[in-house]
Formats: C-alpha cells, structure tokens, sequence
C-alpha cells in the first residue's frame, strides 16, 4: 500500500468521514460526510499530489450569466474552486494537495473548504442544476 494513501486514508477516517469506496492499486478513496454535505468525494493520491474532486451538478442550461457567477463564486472559496468537466457539463468542485508535506489540518482545511460551500452557494448550486 502506498504509504501517502495509507497517511491520506487514516487522516479522513480521525475526521469521521464513511470510506465508501476504496482501491489501494489505484490509490483512490470515495468518502462521504453527510453532517458537512459532502458525498462521494473521490480522493486521488498521484504523486506527488492529492486530487480531491466532489460533484456538484450538471448543467441543464448554459447561461453566460451562470459562469461568470461560478467564476466570480471561485475567489471567495478558500481551498479549490469550481471546475467544468472536460467531457461534460459536469461542475466540480476539485482541489489538490501537496501529499509530502500533507498533515491532517491541511485536509481538514480543504474539506471544510468544501462544506462551507455547500452551505453558503447550495441555493445557487441548486438553481445552476435545473
């Protein structure tokens, strides 16, 4: 097992987070935190990163008004940022980690990146989404 996956691993399972899918060859993780929003998250450790991808929503209708507000949406967001998928249109809310130097406060940072996003965006997330 790669020792960053085990380190990445233990980090998320003390931060209560469900490990719901796991493949150690390809050193991915999908976990989830209902308590913080988050769900099926799927966690790559490429070294020397760690890629931390959670899907938001797909878009039904484009709107230039729409991106500009997502873009506009990614400087207030203190870890990661909206994402457009390169073979859909598929938001996502993406970030990477140096995984050498990762330590438990810089994950957890990240992840409350993400549910204070939730929070403060979902009315918007779910309006992009219809």
């Amino acid at each position: 097992m790669d020792q960053y996956f085990s380190k990445v691993k233990a980090y998320l399972l003390d931060l209560d987070y469900v490990i719901s899918s796991e493949n150690e060859e390809e050193n991915f993780l999908v976990v989830t935190n209902e308590e913080e929003g988050i769900s099926n998250m799927v966690l790559i450790c490429a070294d020397p990163i760690l890629i931390m991808e959670q899907f938001l929503f797909e878009v039904k209708n484009e709107s230039l008004e729409m991106y500009k507000n997502l873009l506009q949406k990614n400087r207030d967001i203190i870890h990661g940022a909206f994402v457009l998928d390169e073979e859909s249109n598929k938001v996502i809310f993406r970030d990477t980690l140096q995984l050498e130097n990762l330590d438990a406060n810089e994950l957890e940072g990240s992840m409350n990146s993400l549910s204070l996003l939730l929070s403060e965006y979902a009315d918007n997330i779910i309006e992009y989404s219809k």
